[in-house]
């Protein structure tokens, strides 16, 4: 989209990850992947193979390593699997964070959508929840492990300040700004916020709430335990069951037809 010089009244950036819903969906659109296409599940083994020396490899040799599964996929099924993906989120976003967005929208606050998951289903999320821009993590699926820059961290405000015309900012500072997020990983976008909002934080980001002053939601999450959370962790990662993650209202991609009526020939 081209955005105009003048900045609009306000700005809110959302993380998506653990924010708008309790999941990384990284591990929810794998599942999706490899339930919709069964021989991607080489993938498996070869990620747990690598698992070991994630410390060694670093953050984004990993992701490159665990998004193998797209490999050689083509740009037309990528779109069609992120597009139903993102339908099968809807149901599970925080109807809290529904509301605080709407709420940004109907102020005619300019609303973008800043994750680290793929930009390939962050933008059709983005797109569903009516966000005026959504940026993710672009890959390059041509090699086994694609070509990425994790959209993740000061990367998330390198991108920003490469998008957003220069007189959004006053000495580093979007106008009028709202963060949301649930990680410190995003510290550096928050940076940019006047203020923000946090989601179901952890010690050191509810700390840095209390002391800034910034709300803080916690919104019901579908596990009941870390223990819980860690068998659908792995689950989703197996890509084991129709529905590990317990998604609210996963369904068929469309309405099953009504059944006619005695009038209808």
């Amino acid at each position: 989209m081209t955005l105009p010089a003048t900045p609009p009244p306000g700005i809110a950036l959302f993380d998506m990850d653990g924010t708008l819903l309790a999941w990384d969906c990284q591990l929810l659109f794998r599942h999706h992947v490899l339930r919709a296409e069964p021989l991607r599940r080489f993938s498996v083994p070869l990620f747990l193979l690598f698992l070991p020396f994630a410390k060694l490899l670093g953050t984004e040799n990993m992701k490159r390593v665990f998004h193998c599964f797209l490999w050689k996929m083509p740009p037309s099924r990528l779109a069609e699997l992120s597009r139903e993906f993102a339908e099968t989120l809807q149901p599970s976003i925080y109807a809290e964070l529904k509301a605080e967005l709407a709420e940004h929208r109907s102020a005619g606050h300019l609303t973008i959508l800043s994750s680290a998951s793929p930009e390939c289903y962050a933008a059709e999320v983005g797109r569903l929840l009516g966000f005026d821009i959504s940026l993710g993590t672009v890959l390059e699926n041509h090699r086994l492990f694609p070509d990425l820059i994790n959209h993740k961290g000061a990367n998330k405000v390198t991108r920003l300040k490469e998008l957003l015309p220069l007189s959004y900012f006053n000495n580093g500072v979007l106008i009028h700004s709202h963060g949301y997020t649930d990680s410190t990983a995003d510290l550096p976008m928050l940076a940019i916020c006047n203020t923000a909002t946090v989601v179901n934080p952890k010690a050191q980001l509810t700390a840095l709430a209390q002391e800034n002053g910034w709300p803080i939601l916690r919104p019901e999450r579908p596990w009941r335990s870390p223990v819980e959370k860690t068998w659908r962790v792995l689950a989703l990662l197996l890509a084991l069951g129709k529905n590990p993650a317990k998604l609210q209202g996963k369904a068929c991609r469309r309405p099953p037809a009504e059944p006619k009526s005695s009038t209808d020939h």
